[in-house]
């Protein structure tokens, strides 16, 4: 009789979704993977495998893989977001800011892309509340389980509340092997992809988030202003001059760039930036071990 009237009067703690810690596999990661819970954290995303990756610094500058989280549902097809209403999910590098992160969602919870970007609008490109979310349905976004999406947002929770400002999602109609795009040479996306692809490529071999310049209505991957100024480019007006930014290889162990003291030194270019080496096609999956 005491033990049910014990039972009867325990307090169940109910958590928010938003406020939900991650799982017990989830948190071991980090310490496996050499990262701090609170460490910046960068997602890509790719339609055709229907996956989303995360990756998280390390204290040597470089990003890790995390984990890799199965889409649960994207529309439409490999191309990206043109119209509002046409149920593409969106392609493109977008990034994300703290008010970004919706805890109060219908879809459970969400963290919203921030389609249109300034390539998007100055091309024309109309609709809004893009969003990576829960439910496992979609009509232009991507669709995670809620107990997925749980995970990434307080991924990203504690990114947020660890001093990260904003983070960066990469979202690819594919991977972008040079096989990939030869395989969709005759699509009507196949320049973009391939501007896209100078991202992807810039990650896979450097482990640094490219720093991309919208002007002249496209992407300018990997690039510095040779003179230095905080004023937002016109994404339909001239560009700048530019000079390439730092292409150092991944190697464990190093510092990266960003971390280094001495500033470097590379010849200024007016337009588009130096292409970046095809690097090697890795997958990456679940909890292996991040390298």
């Amino acid at each position: 009789l005491s033990a049910s009237v014990l039972s009867a009067c325990t307090k169940v703690e109910i958590v928010a979704p938003h406020q939900a810690p991650l799982p017990t596999e989830a948190r071991m990661l980090p310490g496996k993977k050499r990262m701090e819970e609170s460490a910046p954290i960068f997602i890509r995303i790719f339609k055709a495998e229907s996956e989303l990756e995360v990756w998280k610094q390390r204290d040597d500058g470089f990003f890790y893989h995390f984990k890799t989280y199965p889409i649960c549902h994207w529309s439409g097809a490999l191309g990206p977001t043109l119209r509002q209403g046409d149920k593409q999910s969106p392609a493109g590098f977008y990034t994300v800011n703290r008010h970004q992160l919706n805890p109060n969602s219908k879809h459970h919870l969400s963290f919203d892309l921030g389609y249109p970007n300034a390539y998007d609008r100055a091309h024309g490109r109309t609709g809004d509340f893009l969003m990576v979310h829960g439910r496992c349905k979609s009509a232009g976004c991507y669709a995670m389980t809620d107990g997925l999406i749980e995970e990434i947002y307080a991924l990203a929770r504690e990114a947020f509340a660890g001093g990260q400002k904003a983070f960066h999602v990469h979202a690819f109609p594919f991977r972008m092997t040079d096989e990939n795009l030869a395989r969709y040479q005759g699509n009507r996306n196949s320049l973009f992809w391939k501007t896209l692809k100078k991202g992807y490529d810039h990650f896979e071999l450097t482990r640094q988030v490219p720093n991309v310049e919208i002007c002249a209505k496209r992407y300018h991957v990997n690039v510095e202003r040779v003179r230095p100024s905080k004023r937002k480019l016109d994404p339909r007006g001239r560009c700048p001059r530019f000079r390439s930014g730092p292409v150092v290889a991944f190697a464990p162990g190093a510092l990266a760039p960003a971390a280094r003291l001495p500033a470097r030194s590379v010849a200024p270019i007016n337009w588009a930036p130096t292409a970046v080496k095809s690097a090697p096609h890795v997958r990456y999956h679940g909890t292996q071990t991040a390298r």
